[in-house]
Formats: structure tokens, C-alpha cells, sequence
């Protein structure tokens, strides 16, 4: 398939593609897989925006994204509210606690897991828990 842009538009990608480091074909494919992404479509808009603003993000920055823990004081914060939760011990305050931090958590893991994805699609080496891990 062969598209003509205008010239104003080939220059910024051009320049984009420069700063980069990658091919201009990689850019377009890039935008246009972000543009086209359906599965984002069924998040709330304010997340959309959030994930979509990772494709502009450089390498490194994906990968110390990709490399994101939570807090050590929030896991165990979680894990001692699971616990009690499952034994039926939680007041509202705790259970509204627990859902903020599993919520946290969540959005923290489609995080991670779109900015690997656009690791591996921009052609990365490496397995995606590879991506995962903190580099130390």
C-alpha cells in the first residue's frame, strides 16, 4: 500500500524518526498501531491517554516503566488486608483501602504490560518478563 502525505507531515516524521534513531516505516507503524489499538477503547478515557502516551516514550523509559514495582510498604499493606479480608475481618475503611491498592495495582500492571508490548513491537529483544524485571 503506498499513501502520499503532505510534505510538512514528512518532514516531522522525518525528524521524529531522526531523534529516534528509527526508521520513518517504524514511526507510522508505531502511531498508526496506537491509533488503531481497540483493546484501549474499553478503558476509561483518562487511562486511554495514559497508555497511548507510552508509544511516544523512548526505550529507556519503557523499560524502567516495564521495570515498575510497587511499593514494598503497599505490598504488605495489601497482603495483610487480603488476609484479613478472607477472613471476613475488614471494616469499610480497610475494604475501601484494600480496593484502592488493588485498583493501584492494577493500573500499575497494564502499565507495565503496554510498555513491553511496545518493546517487543519495536522489535526488542528479550522476553517480556525480561522487560519486567529491575535492572539493578
Amino acid at each position: 500500500m503506498q499513501l502520499t502525505i503532505p510534505e510538512n507531515l514528512s518532514e516531522r516524521l522525518r525528524q521524529l524518526a531522526a531523534r529516534r534513531r528509527q526508521p520513518v516505516e517504524t514511526i507510522i507503524a508505531d502511531r498508526l498501531f496506537t491509533a488503531l489499538d481497540d483493546e484501549l477503547d474499553n478503558l476509561p478515557t483518562e487511562e486511554q491517554a495514559e497508555l497511548r502516551a507510552l508509544h511516544h516514550l523512548s526505550t529507556d523509559a519503557l523499560r524502567a516503566i516495564a521495570a515498575e514495582q510497587m511499593a514494598a510498604a503497599n505490598q504488605d499493606r495489601m497482603a495483610q488486608l487480603m488476609a484479613q479480608n478472607s477472613k471476613g475481618e475488614l471494616n469499610q475503611g480497610e475494604l475501601a483501602e484494600l480496593e484502592n491498592l488493588v485498583k493501584r495495582g492494577e493500573k500499575l500492571m497494564l502499565r507495565k504490560a503496554e510498555a513491553v508490548a511496545i518493546l517487543v513491537q519495536r522489535g526488542h529483544d528479550g522476553l517480556a518478563n525480561d522487560l519486567m524485571i529491575p535492572e539493578e
